[in-house]
């Protein structure tokens, strides 16, 4: 690989390098690093990140190549990532020269190796692994497409001869970019970080310290079948009926309809002997039971987990309406009640596992602050039950001191984020400080212009009319409670401004907007908006104050005012008055996965929840992803599209980066009079 254009750390060209950019930022120069993930593995996309010796990095785009495409977790070349990260580049008076280094997100040869490897260790029933589908998230032909990247690249862009690019370090990256980004002040004192992954490129589970800004690695398991992630996306996939990376969050909601009592679970003992969980916080897949680590889509199973969890769907049974577990089933189909509780008993396994490696990894170091990243960490119930476990009492005991877990998971923990952090590694290697905490995640591509909004309203099904700008405060407060009367008659509105969210999660920039008070939302956006599962939950963004007396703020998610919250990856139970006055923003267990806006970060949505709270009494929206079965809507003709896939949609909102806001609806016989009508009488109110 290293003939083809890769460089691993510590070879000649990576010394070169990083000795190159060292030079630069001690001259007080700025850095450029472009951080690539590439085809062949999922979420292939590009980071572009600006160092300076004097403030560290700073990201400027994070581009998933699913939102420019279409096609979610996609394996493909990130080929429009790179275009749009380009624009910028230009439009910021750069190019692609003023960029030193460009940085892989897998240590792809590593990689190779472990593959080869974790074949020979489970020779002969391993040699099915060849057939595998792409079911496990990689792609074998777009794998060969990665290796000649460096060509591919220099195509693109034009240039003479092919891109050396440097590897990094898979877990590395999850590792140093969410420890850098976190809230947790360099104070001598130490910070672990755990990377929960499917797989890295040399293991599944990476364990680490940060004292006095320098990470160490204290554990690799050196496997890529001895996963938490794996465990996971295999048995929600052929127990719930999706595919892989889509199968998980969805179960994790199935999971809060089951039983969640380890005591009275009709499954939870048996199921937890898949896991074999060691000393020193070792997780190993009894392969006894389990057979993913040979033919994870066709014969997942051994007879033991067959005899617990019955046949496993196969893989053209998923997406099949008759496979899919489906809570609304529970009157009409006898086994949905039993596939509940084994979506119960498999988040209660996960959890014990997590909490086991975790227990390690705090009295091993010491600390009381823990980073969760990697793509286990978007389990937002059981990040919230860390908090809840590692309480002052388990403190007291293993470590002697009045303390407690603080928590901190990134907005995007999963392979989205490994671009920016191998970037943000390779600064660090070159001696660039950390950074500024992250306080927001509206990086991926750039605002929408006029024109661009203008060109895809011009559409004879779209109706459309500009109503207002937002570049003023009294423009921004005018929308923000035009927003807010709609939502209060129950309307559901759209949100589309600034850049998009980068992660899986949309924090009010690609937002679909609803009354959390109704108590028909949930079904109606589900049904009629998103066409989704009602077991998914629908999410509650807020002010702090509206938080705080809705829910129960843990204190270990505390740091940086309560920082933790603003990204939908930690959830929290509710206060007891809260489902009577929220019942849209309540899960079956009483939890809601909470957003906190900030007013500095998210000027309109913060104004927008503000003005719920004259209008609904209540400073707290739904917030659910604007998107219909596929990815978040990142450009201004994919946001029109999916107003016109959405039948419930109302309206939606388009900022453009001067500020104009246009509304759109649907236009023709689709127009149902809701959102004119709803104008006219906010027009006609007295102000």
């Amino acid at each position: 690989m290293g003939a083809a254009g890769f460089h691993q750390l510590g070879s000649k060209f990576a010394d070169h390098r990083l000795a190159r950019v060292r030079e630069k930022l001690r001259r007080g120069e700025t850095v450029f690093l472009a951080g690539l993930g590439l085809a062949g593995t999922h979420n292939s996309g590009v980071a572009l990140v600006a160092v300076t010796q004097a403030n560290g990095p700073r990201l400027i785009v994070n581009n998933e190549e699913e939102r420019f495409s279409g096609n979610k977790h996609t394996t493909e070349y990130p080929r429009q990532s790179i275009d749009a990260m380009v624009a910028t580049l230009r439009a910021a008076g750069r190019d692609i020269d003023d960029i030193d280094a460009w940085l892989t997100s897998w240590d792809y040869p590593s990689l190779a190796g472990t593959l080869t490897r974790s074949m020979v260790e489970e020779i002969p029933q391993s040699l099915n692994l060849a057939r595998v589908s792409d079911a496990s998230a990689f792609d074998r032909r777009r794998l060969e497409q990665m290796t000649r990247s460096p060509k591919i690249l220099a195509r693109q862009l034009r240039l003479a001869k092919p891109l050396p690019l440097i590897c990094m370090p898979h877990h590395g990256n999850h590792a140093w970019f969410s420890f850098a980004a976190s809230p947790f002040a360099d104070d001598g004192e130490p910070v672990a970080v755990a990377v929960l992954d499917g797989t890295g490129d040399v293991g599944s589970i990476s364990l680490y310290v940060v004292e006095k800004g320098e990470m160490r690695q204290l554990y690799c398991n050196n496997s890529m079948f001895d996963s938490l992630g794996m465990f996971y996306s295999v048995i929600s996939s052929t127990q719930g009926g999706w595919t892989w990376l889509s199968s998980e969050g969805r179960y994790m909601g199935a999971a809060a309809w089951g039983d969640m009592n380890r005591a009275s679970n009709p499954y939870y003992a048996r199921l937890k002997d898949v896991l074999h969980l060691g000393s020193n916080g070792e997780v190993r897949l009894n392969r006894a039971m389990a057979n993913w680590h040979c033919e994870p889509d066709i014969n997942p199973y051994k007879s033991p987990l067959i005899d617990i969890l019955g046949e496993p769907l196969k893989p053209d049974q998923l997406w099949n309406p008759d496979a899919m577990l489906r809570v609304e089933d529970i009157e009409h189909r006898p086994d949905t009640r039993d596939r509940l509780d084994k979506a119960a008993a498999t988040q209660l396994v996960f959890e014990d596992a997590i909490v086991h490696v975790v227990d390690h990894l705090l009295r091993t170091t010491g600390a009381n602050r823990l980073v969760l990243t990697g793509g286990v960490a978007l389990n937002a119930i059981g990040n919230m039950r860390l908090l809840e476990h590692f309480d002052q009492a388990w403190f007291a005991e293993a470590q002697q001191r009045d303390a407690r877990l603080h928590l901190w998971v990134p907005p995007v923990p999963g392979d989205p984020g490994v671009t920016i952090g191998a970037a943000w590694l390779f600064a660090h290697l070159a001696g660039a400080p950390r950074g500024a905490p992250m306080t927001h995640a509206f990086y991926c591509g750039l605002p929408p212009s006029q024109a661009d909004i203008t060109a895809a309203l011009k559409a004879d099904d779209v109706a459309s009319q500009r109503v207002g700008d937002v570049s003023t405060q009294d423009g921004r407060d005018a929308i923000a409670d035009l927003m807010a009367f709609i939502v209060a008659q129950s309307g559901v509105v759209a949100l589309y401004q600034g850049a998009a969210e980068t992660g899986p999660r949309a924090l009010g920039h690609r937002s679909i907007l609803a009354n959390p008070c109704d108590p028909n939302a949930r079904e109606r956006l589900n049904e009629r908006v998103k066409y989704r599962e009602a077991i998914r939950p629908l999410a509650p963004m807020a002010t702090l104050e509206a938080a705080q007396h809705y829910f129960d703020l843990l204190p270990g998610a505390a740091d940086a005012d309560y920082n933790a919250y603003n990204y939908m990856v930690l959830t929290a139970q509710s206060k007891p008055h809260a489902r009577d006055k929220i019942p849209a923003v309540i899960h079956a267990d009483g939890t809601g996965r909470i957003q906190i806006v900030r007013a500095d970060d998210d000027p309109l949505t913060h104004a927008y929840l503000k003005a719920l709270g004259r209008h609904i009494g209540v400073e707290m929206s739904v917030n659910t992803s604007f998107n219909v079965a596929g990815p978040i809507a990142q450009t201004p003709n994919q946001a029109i599209d999916t107003l016109r896939r959405s039948k419930g949609l109302d309206v939606v909102l388009l900022v453009a980066r001067d500020g104009a806001v246009h509304a759109a609806w649907h236009g023709g016989e689709r127009d149902s009079g809701r959102f004119t009508g709803w104008l006219a009488e906010w027009k006609s109110r007295p102000k």
